[in-house]
């Protein structure tokens, strides 16, 4: 598992699984010629993406950055539809680490997509239940209330049996939510009306998770949004803010969805002055 150092804040990558989408979805508007040169295209047009939490430690607090796919909780139908190639090893990359799930303080939702919320249950029986009991699960007010109340498009991505076990968890936020000194959560908008970015400065030192607004290292253009965006206009913009605050302060970008690269540095003119690369392996379906 790949680590990361950041002032005070230590980051590992954990296996949530992976899945193949299709990369002019993931790509919006740009033309395929443009972005094929920024990330790598496999068959078919797909491309590869992690679903891979971040456990974040800091102040003797452990915390996960999203949940990841959870395991057996997808149908055939949907397993074909998202392209999963691998579900959730999640608890068993905290297991490797001396970690359990009572050993997690919080989990910090930068929105509640179901690849990114389908780790917070797991099914017992006829029921699902929370796989961490009794702890916060932090997320915008307005990605908690659509994630109960979907729209007509966004109801095949928020699932009931994502978050009716978790209602007694979860605390929200308007703007921006300060859960240990230095590290925020910061409402954005863009890719869903609630999403959130997860920003840590601690002196000099400063990481920035972008989420979905820059799912990839691919995605580093200011003006290229996703297909999936339902704001692409906000995303553009916030990214435009987000990216111009980290290249001052030469932060750290960190995926969740990077196949390729775990996290990246760039100067103040955006070239990139240091990497993370994941390790690579293969899958089996």
């Amino acid at each position: 598992m790949e680590r990361l150092e950041v002032g005070r804040a230590s980051l590992t990558w954990l296996r949530g699984g992976v899945n193949f989408l299709d990369g002019g979805a993931m790509f919006g508007v740009v033309p395929k010629a443009l972005w094929t040169k920024k990330y790598p295209e496999q068959d078919n047009n797909l491309i590869e993406l992690r679903t891979d939490p971040i456990l974040l430690q800091i102040d003797g607090k452990n915390y996960l950055i999203d949940s990841g796919l959870g395991n057996g909780k997808l149908s055939e139908k949907q397993i074909r539809n998202l392209g999963v190639r691998e579900e959730s090893f999640l608890i068993k990359s905290l297991n490797e680490l001396g970690l359990a799930e009572e050993d997690i303080d919080g989990i910090l939702m930068t929105h509640l997509h179901s690849d990114h919320a389908s780790g917070l249950t797991k099914k017992e029986g006829d029921a699902f239940v929370p796989v961490f009991p009794n702890i916060p699960i932090y997320t915008s007010a307005i990605e908690w209330e659509e994630m109960r109340n979907p729209n007509i498009r966004s109801i095949n991505t928020y699932w009931k049996m994502n978050w009716e076990s978790i209602v007694g968890q979860v605390q929200t936020f308007e703007k921006e939510i300060e859960i240990t000194p230095g590290l925020k959560m910061i409402h954005t908008g863009g890719h869903s009306e609630g999403h959130s970015i997860i920003v840590f400065e601690d002196q000099e030192e400063c990481f920035i998770h972008m989420a979905d607004i820059m799912p990839t290292h691919g995605h580093q253009n200011k003006l290229w949004a996703l297909a999936y965006d339902d704001y692409p206009v906000t995303s553009v913009h916030q990214k435009e803010k987000w990216m111009e605050y980290g290249y001052e302060r030469e932060a750290w970008y960190t995926f969740y969805h990077d196949a390729y690269y775990r996290a990246l540095k760039f100067n103040n003119e955006g070239h990139k002055i240091g990497e993370i690369a994941r390790r690579r392996y293969d899958y089996s379906l």
